[in-house]
This record gives C-alpha cells, structure tokens and sequence, in this order.
C-alpha cells in the first residue's frame, strides 16, 4: 500500500520535506510519481531532509517547456527554500534536470547522485507514443523500463495511460522528450567539479550501461556502482541495494 505524503506549498512551489539532517533533495522524471522514490524517502528520513519538488511537467507554457525551464525551476526552489549544501539526485529526466543544475547552478550542491540519467542518450518510445485506449502497447513500453515484467503493475499503467490521453499533458511529454534528446550534455560533462555518483542498473535498456560508462569517464570526480538484474528504476526495482549504496557512497563523503 503507498504511503500518503503530506505535500507542502511555498509561493508557486509544491514539495514533500521530511526528516531531519542534511538536505537530500529529489528530481523525479517523466513519468514519476512520490512513489517511485517512496524507498528512498523512508530509508534516508532518518538521518537526512528529503525534498521532492513536484516539477511542472504538465503545467509549463509549451514554448517554455525544455530541462533548462525545469533546471530553472529547481533554482529557483532551492533559493526560495535557503537549502544548502545539497545532496542532488535525479532519475531519468530528473537527473538530466539534475545535471544542468550542476553546470549552471552548482553553487549549493555538494553532491550529484544520478540513475538511469538521459543527457547523452536515451531510448524513447521508439516507433511512437501508444494509441489512445491501446494499453497493452502501453504495458509492452513500460515494461522495457524494468528487468523484472512483474514491476508494470496494472496501477503503473493506468497512471501512465492517463498521462498520454490527456492532449496538453501529451503535448508537454512529448516537448519534454525532444528536448532532452536535443540538450545533449557531452561537452558540459567535464566541467563538473562536484562528487558524482552514478547508481546504474546493469541491464537498463533506455540508458544503457554504456552511457553510464561514458558519464563516468566524462565527469571527473565520479563513481559508477552497478546493480544486477535492473533496470532504468533502480530506486524502484532494487530499493534496498540501491539505497545501501548510496548511503556508502554518502558516508565515503563525509
């Protein structure tokens, strides 16, 4: 059964924060949801802050939605909320966000964690966004996102088919994809300075484990740790070696 979140408001922002200590704020992607860190959240609380800001991904002017619109965003939030010394992860699209926030923002971020990240290269829908109404195409999508089939649950798919039916949230997903495909990361990747660890699953087949190798060798103060049969949610598929590694990787910080 999920765990019902008390979501906070401060001027235009809307975010979970709980427990105490430093601040370990979260990027969600495309498709996320509270829940797909919902792991993390319980197991880092105790002795860490978790922020999850809910990004506009649906609610941005169409001109403006791109990942520098959303790295703004997270700006701005961060600002708003006067946190310092910033833990940043972000899965898929969020550690996109995440890495843009690193170039151009990096002034409270002391650490950049990232899974499953698009920057360099992602898989997408491939030959097209599902039909309306079709929800196997759907599930057969989703479950390319797990090692394991079973992750695609029936609520996953209904939360996803929702997304795609409704036109301007579509529209908006779909300017959303082509700019992170458009805003490749390559040449801003070795001016990262901050500690960088990347948390992959070696069987992720939309970014690849050859795009975690390349954003080791790119970033410089990196780590790349692995988790076998996983995917491109390994804070999903793979909660609690994921979570022990990042709080290794955390530790090894300090």
């Amino acid at each position: 059964m999920a765990i019902e979140y008390h979501i906070k408001e401060d001027g235009e922002f809307q975010f979970l924060e709980t427990g105490e200590g430093p601040i370990l704020l979260v990027l969600h992607g495309l498709f996320g949801a509270l829940s797909n860190f919902e792991h993390v959240i319980e197991h880092f609380k105790s002795n860490y802050t978790v922020v999850v800001p809910l990004l506009p991904l649906y609610t941005m002017p169409p001109e403006e939605t791109s990942i520098d619109t959303l790295a703004i965003f997270v700006s701005d939030f961060i600002k708003l909320r006067g946190y310092k010394d910033i833990a940043l992860l972000g899965n898929s699209l969020g550690g996109h966000v995440a890495l843009v926030c690193a170039t151009r923002f990096p002034k409270d971020i002391s650490a950049l964690i990232l899974t499953g990240s698009s920057g360099l290269y992602e898989e997408a829908f491939g030959d097209g966004y599902p039909r309306k109404g079709d929800k196997e195409y759907l599930r057969k999508k989703i479950e390319i996102t797990f090692y394991d089939p079973a992750m695609t649950t029936d609520k996953l798919v209904d939360e996803c088919h929702e997304i795609i039916n409704d036109r301007e949230k579509a529209l908006r997903l779909l300017y959303l994809s082509k700019s992170a495909i458009r805003h490749n990361m390559a040449e801003d990747l070795p001016s990262i300075m901050i500690p960088t660890c990347l948390i992959w699953g070696k069987n992720d087949k939309i970014t690849p484990p050859s795009v975690a190798e390349e954003f080791n060798q790119m970033i410089p103060n990196s780590d790349l740790l692995w988790i076998d049969r996983c995917g491109h949610a390994a804070m999903m598929e793979r909660p609690e070696e994921f979570n022990e590694a990042l709080e290794r990787w955390l530790k090894n910080l300090q």
